[in-house]
């Protein structure tokens, strides 16, 4: 027993010296790009520049997310906010597309509420619709990947996602890691998964019964 608590404390320490090391690395590297892409927002999207939301991170404790907007303000004659769909214009398709629209949450791992990998933090609301199963993905930090970002991200049902996230707790690893960052940028390249059939995004996690 005290050898698995060993080896699990060492992992978590590893994993996020790792996390801070890739991380600075990338926002140096990144730097030029970050700052295209928040001119282009601003100039074709507008302000914000960065959508900001609370989400759930470990334990269901709340950060604030921080990603690129993919969307415009733009209301209907009632002075409601418009579809996903119709707010979705041709850059914020490209941002989600190529995730990077994602770029800002390496922000979130400096501040230790994400790590590179790790299930997708969501929002606050769904705490109280989790089986205690589900509730699991909460036991570690959420993650910029993931095992079921890999896996089929946004074209699989809830379920399934939350399967799959339970199953990376259950088996993390460094390897694993490594094997899941791999495979993201090989999905990346492929686009596949960014959205539900049917769907600008994908449907509110309504949760089920036991």
């Amino acid at each position: 027993m005290n050898t698995i608590l060993s080896r699990n404390k060492n992992y978590t320490r590893d994993k996020r010296i790792f996390d801070l090391v890739v991380t600075f690395f990338l926002l140096v590297i990144l730097s030029p790009l970050f700052l295209l892409i928040g001119f282009m927002v601003r100039i074709m999207i507008g302000t914000p520049v960065f959508f900001r939301q609370n989400r759930s991170g470990k334990d269901g404790k709340p950060f604030i997310i921080n990603k690129f907007c993919t969307m415009t303000n733009e209301r209907g004659k009632n002075g409601n906010l418009l579809t996903d769909a119709d707010r979705l214009n041709p850059l914020g398709r490209f941002l989600r597309r190529t995730s990077m629209d994602e770029l800002p949450e390496l922000l979130n791992v400096i501040k230790g509420e994400m790590s590179l990998v790790g299930p997708r933090p969501l929002l606050m609301q769904y705490l109280d619709r989790y089986t205690p199963e589900q509730m699991c993905r909460h036991n570690v930090r959420p993650g910029i990947t993931g095992w079921a970002q890999v896996n089929g991200r946004n074209a699989i049902s809830w379920e399934e996602k939350f399967q799959l996230d339970v199953w990376y707790v259950k088996n993390q690893s460094f390897w694993l890691d490594l094997n899941i960052l791999w495979l993201t940028v090989y999905r990346v390249l492929q686009r596949q998964g960014i959205s539900q059939k049917g769907q600008a995004t994908c449907q509110p996690f309504k949760g089920r019964k036991e």
